[in-house]
């Protein structure tokens, strides 16, 4: 269902992006996606690579990093991958937190955020790349690069939709559910004082229980191409 997204794909980018980091076009594009659990949001972003694949530099694939952004996150920072389960949206309390890192158990919080968004941040000034999740939204709210989305849907679809991907009863989707979206919405509250649900934090907000999936990445791809005038094979429009 997701063959385009996956970390191979993800470190590839990486090495090709650095490789060509100071040619191209000076409008280098990042999108990226917040989303209501079972909204889409995976599906959504890999057709957008698709939808994107003709509007990049010297062969590079437009990537996404969603769950794999943790991966290389530990990987930037050479940080022991058991504290994986600690950079999650769904992260446990402060007060958890904090006794966990008085206990020694993983490196203080803050630490673990700054090099969270010191690699959202860089990957963002790269370009070319479609963060999901994580804060990406509010961590990259500076740069003018940036198009920012929200995909939402209504509960009753975003259930079934949680119960067929993961293989899931009604009652573990909504609990599924729950557990995911208090988890976002507590992760941006403590570490950046926001409300996902926001409708200013983002350039383009859709419903997919009206908005087909293809039709979403489409409407995002071409919001995009339009914002940032952009042309295929990296060329820009003359000014």
């Amino acid at each position: 269902m997701w063959s385009n997204i996956n970390l191979d794909r993800c470190f590839s980018y990486i090495n090709c992006l650095a490789a060509v980091a100071k040619r191209g076009p000076s409008v280098k594009p990042t999108i990226t996606i917040s989303r209501e659990c079972g909204s889409g949001g995976r599906t959504v972003a890999s057709k957008l690579v698709e939808d994107m694949k003709d509007y990049t530099p010297a062969g590079c694939p437009w990537t996404v990093f969603d769950r794999n952004l943790i991966e290389q996150v530990l990987e930037d920072h050479q940080l022991s991958r058991r504290i994986a389960e600690f950079l999650p949206e769904d992260h446990k309390s402060v007060l958890t937190d904090t006794l966990e890192e008085l206990l020694g158990l993983h490196p203080p919080m803050e630490t673990i955020m700054k090099q969270t968004a010191e690699t959202i941040w860089r990957l963002a000034e790269m370009g070319y790349v479609i963060l999901v999740g994580l804060g990406a939204n509010i961590i990259t709210q500076r740069l003018d690069n940036v198009f920012h989305v929200r995909l939402v849907g209504s509960l009753e679809k975003r259930i079934r939709r949680v119960e067929e991907v993961y293989e899931l009863s009604r009652l573990e989707a909504r609990e599924f559910i729950h557990r995911k979206e208090t988890g976002k919405r507590r992760y941006l509250k403590e570490h950046f004082g926001k409300n996902i649900d926001d409708p200013l934090l983002y350039h383009l907000v859709i419903n997919t229980d009206q908005i087909s999936y293809e039709d979403s990445a489409r409407l995002i791809a071409n919001a995009v191409i339009e914002k940032f005038r952009l042309e295929p094979c990296g060329k820009t429009v003359a000014t």
